[in-house]
């Protein structure tokens, strides 16, 4: 089994890089069944039966998506942390889990909200 992935934009991965596959941070994973020879794990719901496995490299490049782009620098990664904070389909958990996982120092934005509490409507 090799220890690198070749992807589809050339960039060469291991089971601990994170990339953006489909536009959702992925890991791989070597399996040693004879159907599949590796899945991509998504980062947050891995090991939920969400993993898509693949027989070989060929396979991965004909599902390979423009959403794909592989390999993220740490202000990339961070700038999909923005963009999916808005997205509703992320809550708050899963950004949290994602942005510790992630190559990034990405904080969510302070929100606007100011809590609106009794105390803050009461001038306390």
């Amino acid at each position: 089994m090799p220890d690198t992935l070749e992807l589809p934009t050339g960039e060469e991965v291991t089971p601990e890089d994170v990339f953006l596959y489909n536009d959702y941070p992925y890991r791989l994973v070597w399996l040693d069944g004879d159907d599949h020879a590796f899945e991509l794990s998504p980062l947050y719901w891995g090991d939920s039966g969400m993993d898509i496995p693949f027989r070989d490299r060929e396979a991965l490049v004909d599902q390979w998506e423009p959403e794909s782009r592989g390999l993220l620098t740490e202000a990339e990664w961070g700038d999909w942390l923005d963009d999916a904070s808005d997205d509703p389909r992320f809550d708050d958990d899963e950004l949290a889990a994602l942005a510790a996982e992630l190559p990034t120092d990405w904080e969510p934005e302070a929100s606007n909200d100011d809590g609106g509490g009794l105390l803050d409507r009461l001038g306390f």
